[in-house]
């Protein structure tokens, strides 16, 4: 309950009072005005959801004091605590300038750039396993839209782009999915000519992408997809028929069910939930709002079911479109943003709300302060914290304010902050499947659950990577010892924050670690050994390109060079030979090497080729 006043409350007229006059009844008046207004305030105090009383139920918002610099449309949390954010031209025709940057959540502060030579708005973008972004399509051109094939990855050590194999087709507003192998799924988009790409392309480091297949049926842009324990991935929407795709076979699955909610769940958000021991990995996925005026109804799949029915869950607090939704480390849901009518600020939805599968329960999670819609993100952090960012209805404008939203597990009922379980160390900090390895706590006796949360990348209202999987574990004195997750389709190969909850379900701060096929390999290393350096050329004249390539857990398998403007535009050899660069301009030389376990260099060497 709110009281507001309609008139400035300064005055006793604004609730109905007359003036004083004198004596008596003007110390009788005084003494009625000011306990009037502290019932008032008792009213406001008791019902603001910024009461210190309601931390440990709603939990707090908090706007930070740096701003975003660039439209954050694209955003992904990386192994080293980093957000990668790639803007491209921001949904901007006119800016020339495509531009990326990283943000540091540990000090708020952003480092722009490199900027790119071609646009990477509206693009499909995964962590790969070993942890870099890699980014598949983006916009060829504006109104009409179409789609580049191009794709390229993200050094978080290099702070380097490199451009990798084109894709069959272009790419605009595609979906893409880490497999349980390692390998990427990528579907949907606008193609190089503005039409709906019904086909799916697989792409496997140092490989490349295979034959694409084609689906029987058209997929909405960025449909959302999950992968399934059992290795399918499923499409949730947002149109209202819900399919599998068999990556073993790459054959669809006919309609296997059909959403309660009539129309399209258009911008609205699609959540597989925890996957943990308790519940034998059982995977359920649950779709919030969407549609255009947008709904707040939710609906939820129980995948394992011989027949799978979507059901009604609680509905959320308010109708969205353009919303976040975002998994925490005790299997709550966290959605927030969005607005009744899409792009339309003044019907934005500032309430966000907390659902909790062990109850099937919604609750308030407080209220945001800047709308949250189109281009909006979240992603959750180490700190078991949310990040939201961004907002850009209407183009040549965002919203530049970051804030931060900190649940009620991070409280006291009196408001302070709660005491939080310990991470001393994690070995090995690479995680294989069904294996075995420890974390060094000194709470170990208190510890409830441990849970890996996969880093998410997030864009247009859906999180392609975000992922809960709960682990088996046993107690001992100041440690745990704990099993890795069963196989690669409950948890796909790459980085996850491994978070302690204790008995008051309190988590800790969270240790990256990566979960991988074969923890005891160590990467391979690739080398360019012509040219050895970078080097400038005339047209039409010849490069000699060799490589090697080192493997300590084996041997180099196999070879790949992307020549990017060269020909050939590709080679599998280790010595390609000479290449000719025959128009002028600056080309990207990318050499990958791949071992006999199958595990490729994470930071590929590449050489600059300036032709003038």
């Amino acid at each position: 309950m709110y009281f507001w006043c309609v008139k400035p409350c300064s005055r006793p007229e604004s609730v109905g009072m007359k003036l004083p006059v004198s004596g008596n009844e003007n110390a009788a008046s005084r003494l009625r005005l000011f306990s009037f207004t502290v019932f008032l305030l008792a009213l406001v105090v008791l019902h603001s959801p910024s009461s210190f009383g309601q931390s440990d139920v709603i939990g707090k918002w908090l706007t930070l004091s740096t701003q975003m610099p660039i439209n954050p449309i694209h955003t992904a949390l990386m192994g080293n605590g980093k957000i990668l954010v790639v803007s491209g031209s921001g949904n901007y025709p006119v800016q020339t300038t495509f531009m990326v940057g990283v943000w540091d959540p540990s000090t708020n502060t952003f480092t722009n750039g490199p900027n790119q030579s071609w646009d990477m708005f509206c693009n499909g973008m995964v962590v790969l396993p070993d942890g870099r972004p890699f980014i598949m399509g983006g916009n060829l051109q504006y109104d009409p839209f179409f789609g580049w094939k191009r794709t390229a990855m993200y050094d978080p050590v290099t702070s380097k782009y490199t451009d990798m194999e084109d894709m069959a087709h272009g790419r605009w507003y595609p979906t893409s999915t880490v497999l349980g192998d390692g390998r990427v799924m990528t579907f949907s988009g606008l193609n190089e000519v503005g039409n709906t790409d019904t086909q799916v392309e697989i792409y496997k480091v140092g490989v490349g992408f295979a034959a694409p297949s084609t689906a029987p049926w058209t997929p909405p842009l960025y449909p959302r997809m999950h992968l399934l324990p059992s290795g399918k991935v499923f499409y949730s929407g947002s149109t209202t028929q819900s399919r599998t795709f068999d990556p073993s076979t790459n054959g669809w699955s006919g309609v296997i069910a059909t959403t309660n909610y009539s129309g399209t769940r258009t911008y609205g958000s699609s959540v597989l939930l925890p996957l943990t021991p308790a519940n034998g990995y059982t995977p359920k996925v649950m779709i919030f709002g969407g549609g255009n005026p947008s709904t707040a109804t939710t609906e939820i799949i129980d995948l394992s079911a011989s027949t799978p029915v979507w059901v009604n869950g609680p509905s959320m607090s308010q109708p969205r479109i353009e919303m976040n939704a975002t998994l925490l480390p005790n299997g709550k849901v966290l959605t927030l943003g969005g607005s009744l009518n899409d792009e339309d600020t003044t019907t934005a939805s500032l309430k966000a709300d907390l659902y909790d599968p062990a109850t099937n329960t919604m609750a308030s999670a407080g209220s945001n302060v800047y709308p949250r819609l189109y281009h909006s993100v979240s992603l959750l952090l180490p700190e078991a914290t949310v990040w939201v960012a961004g907002g850009n209805p209407h183009r040549g404008s965002y919203e530049q304010h970051v804030e931060i939203y900190k649940p009620p597990y991070l409280y006291t009922s009196s408001g302070s902050l709660a005491t939080r379980p310990a991470i001393s160390s994690v070995s090995p900090t690479v995680i294989g499947y069904g294996t075995s390895f420890q974390v060094q706590t000194p709470d170990a006796a208190n510890i409830a659950s441990v849970v890996l949360m996969k880093n998410g990348s997030v864009t247009h209202a859906f999180d392609m990577d975000q992922r809960m999987v709960g682990l088996n574990f046993t107690k001992g004195s100041g440690v745990l010892t704990l099993t890795g997750p069963p196989n690669g389709n409950t948890a796909p190969p790459g980085y996850y924050m491994l978070f302690l909850i204790n008995t008051s379900g309190v988590p800790s701060i969270a240790q990256f670690v990566q979960v991988s096929k074969t923890p005891t390999d160590v990467p391979p290393t690739g080398t360019i050994t012509s040219p050895s350096a970078n080097i400038l050329v005339a047209p039409g004249q010849a490069v000699t390109f060799s490589g090697t390539g080192a493997a300590p857990s084996g041997s180099i398998t196999g070879y790949s060079w992307v020549f990017r403007g060269g020909t050939p535009n590709n080679s599998s050899l280790a010595n390609p030979g000479a290449v000719t660069f025959s128009t002028a301009g600056t080309y990207s030389v990318t050499l990958t090497v791949t071992d006999s376990a199958g595990n490729t260099d994470p930071s590929p060497p590449v050489r600059t080729i300036t032709v003038a």
